[in-house]
């Protein structure tokens, strides 16, 4: 399918974690594009930034400050979005954290934190979003996983599971909604140069380190463009960075092996480990 030149003209795009990284400038893209934008943050400086800039540039825009884990705030802001502006054409579900370390290592409430945003809060936007969808008969889901969706990345467990649950209930999603008018996309980078990296806690290894032993990461321009191209052609996945179709190619053609690497690359992390006292 060829992409239109006008696939996000004047169409309405609510987009999670649009304060940073890939979500900002998701926004900002399809603002350029000529989309009126929902920016949804749960922090309310770098949102309004975000905005701002959008606004600055000619584009349409506004803010709605969100937590994705709260799924009355997330139902709430789908239907003022469709009262505004009478219809969603897309969501891009793209909020996420990360909260890096081995099994041994992560508390209970480190899983329930990674799990509430990057797993919960999509369901949260399907559950608000996909019934709009399905009574317009139009609409768009775009679902951000990652390679670790795709590929058994260890000293990531908590994350690793949160982006495999994306992956799969995007393409059961996909399945359901076809004779419905609904697309759905699951969108999974490799290393993109975002905050999430420099920000994200790592337990019982300094981040600096184990940041050392991948390659240098993707602009999230560059992401963003590929990301938008899968969505205008309506690909079921959209896999971004050489290295993350290495690693899915691998795991798919096999998946013991793709284990074997992950056991490689674990022994390499665990020279960091930072030892108890």
């Amino acid at each position: 399918m060829r992409p239109r030149a006008d696939a996000f003209r004047h169409k309405t795009a609510l987009v999670t974690g649009a304060g940073s990284g890939i979500g900002r400038e998701l926004a900002r893209e399809l603002a350029r594009r000529g989309a009126v934008v929902v920016a949804s943050d749960r922090n309310p400086g770098p949102l309004r930034e975000a905005v701002d800039a959008i606004l600055q540039a000619g584009g349409r825009a506004e803010a709605a400050p969100l937590d994705v884990t709260d799924a009355e705030a997330v139902q709430r802001t789908v239907e003022e979005t469709v009262a505004r502006h009478g219809r969603l054409d897309y969501l891009f579900n793209n909020a996420g954290i990360g909260v890096g370390g081995e099994a041994r290592d992560i508390s209970l409430q480190d899983w329930k934190e990674v799990l509430d945003v990057n797993l919960h809060g999509v369901v949260h936007g399907v559950a608000a979003a996909y019934p709009v969808m399905v009574r317009q008969g139009f609409g768009h889901i775009v679902n951000t996983s990652s390679v670790a969706g795709l590929f058994p990345l260890a000293g990531e467990i908590s994350y690793v599971t949160s982006k495999y649950a994306v992956v799969g209930l995007s393409h059961a999603l996909r399945a359901e909604s076809a004779d419905l008018g609904v697309k759905v996309t699951v969108v999974c980078p490799g290393k993109i140069e975002t905050p999430i990296y420099r920000t994200s806690r790592v337990v019982k290894y300094p981040v600096e380190k184990v940041l050392s032993l991948w390659p240098r990461g993707m602009k999230p321009e560059t992401c963003v463009r590929i990301i938008l191209r899968g969505v205008e052609r309506n690909r079921a996945t959209v896999v971004v960075t050489p290295l993350a179709w290495t690693m899915w190619l691998v795991e798919r053609a096999s998946p013991d092996l793709a284990v074997g690497l992950a056991r490689l690359y674990m022994k390499r992390m665990r020279a960091f480990r930072i030892q108890d006292d």
